[in-house]
């Protein structure tokens, strides 16, 4: 039986501007099990960014319960948020948000650095998450020495170093072209698979959605649809293999 890792229960988000209240979301309800990689998709301004932002700790919600690991999120003060992010998330971003000073290494040890894991320790660990996305021979560079998909998979890396339960992807392929944007999301949904660990991502882009396993519809701050892909996507795994058997 499949464990639920992430429960959202009637969550809602009021911003107030000026005299109008604006309702970032309006009553939301889901959960997201284990070892799940699970796409929230919908257009510029639809609250898919606010929600991902209260799922990370990030924000406050006006109303309603988020319980990660079994913790209530939004009973936390702030230096409690922070001690959960450290040891239980991980967060790949659009932008990379690579230190531009730091070698590859030294990018993705950093999370262990504010952990006060040893040198040696963390620079064993760096190199092995390096490896597992294929920059290996990457360690000594630095991100303006890299193209955008090996910086991506460099931030990847740094997301996975911690060995974290929940992995938070916010447009993690907005600024890479669709053949780079395929392999890292392959290799996102790859690492998280054999990992079992829990991947939530944030896209406008409906086609890449389709990777996710189940994919969150939402619209003007409401869940309008959520959509389980993984019989759609077994069946299409079972054709490719009849489809080389054939050739």
């Amino acid at each position: 039986m499949a464990k639920t890792v992430i429960q959202v229960k009637d969550l809602y988000k009021i911003y107030r501007i000026g005299e109008n209240r604006v309702k970032a979301l309006n009553g939301v309800d889901f959960e997201i099990e284990r070892g799940e990689f699970c796409c929230i998709v919908g257009t510029s301004g639809s609250g898919k960014s606010t929600l991902l932002n209260m799922l990370a700790g990030l924000e406050k919600p006006t109303r309603g319960e988020i319980v990660i690991a079994g913790e209530h999120m939004e009973q936390k003060n702030e230096g409690q948020l922070v001690l959960f992010r450290q040891a239980h998330v991980g967060f790949i971003f659009q932008s990379y948000n690579l230190m531009q000073n730091m070698t590859a290494i030294e990018n993705v040890a950093l999370p262990l650095t504010f952990q006060g894991v040893d040198r040696k320790k963390r620079e064993k660990r760096a190199i092995q998450m390096l490896k597992l996305v294929g920059l290996g021979k990457y360690a000594l560079h630095r991100p303006g020495q890299m193209s955008g998909g090996q910086q991506q998979r460099v931030g990847i890396a740094r997301a996975l170093v911690v060995n974290p339960e929940i992995v938070f992807a916010d447009e993690p392929t907005g600024n890479l072209d669709s053949n780079t944007s395929m392999e890292v999301l392959q290799l996102m949904k790859k690492i998280v698979r054999e990992k079992n660990q829990t991947m939530v991502m944030v896209t406008h882009d409906n086609y890449l959605a389709g990777f996710g396993d189940r994919i969150i519809h939402i619209r003007d701050g409401k869940i309008q649809q959520i959509e389980d892909n993984r019989l759609k996507q077994k069946m299409q795994e079972e054709q490719n293999i009849e489809d080389n058997q054939n050739l």
